[in-house]
């Protein structure tokens, strides 16, 4: 039975948050999902800020539509964190290798499936989600490492 425990610390810039679910694939998932979607969550509250500073003004209305707005960047993102963290694992641990080759087949199988969500779903589409996913995490990849 996965236990559900937080670790956190404040060594510097970095926070680490490690919720430990009892699977190495598990704790991937949820923990891509908690820290992309939190930040996801923080760009639609700076967004929304920034809308509001221009207008000033704001009214319940308004304000109920910036908190679904964050609500759904945070789920965005972190689907799209979760599901690219735990396909790169699964690809690591299926070939048994850490190279450029996971981030890409990982980045291209979670752009084809961050555009099945959409409501207008092409193959057209999808297989340029594929691409472009691919070539983002691939990119990454090889900057992450250069340093």
């Amino acid at each position: 039975m996965p236990q559900a425990r937080v670790n956190t610390s404040f060594d510097g810039p970095n926070v680490d948050v490690l919720i430990d679910m009892g699977h190495p694939l598990l704790n991937r998932i949820v923990d891509g999902f908690i820290k992309v979607g939190g930040t996801g969550a923080l760009h639609a509250a700076a967004q929304e800020s920034m809308r509001y500073v221009s207008q000033e003004s704001a009214n319940k209305r308004s304000l109920e539509k910036s908190v679904n707005q964050m609500g759904k960047e945070c789920l965005q993102w972190g689907m799209v964190a979760g599901i690219y963290s735990g396909m790169t694992y699964t690809m690591q641990e299926a070939r048994g290798v850490h190279d450029w080759k996971n981030a890409l087949l990982g980045g291209a199988l979670t752009g084809a499936a961050l555009s099945l969500t959409d409501s207008n779903v092409t193959h057209e589409r999808v297989i340029s989600s594929a691409i472009t996913g691919g070539a983002i995490a691939t990119a990454a990849e090889f900057l992450r490492n250069l340093t």
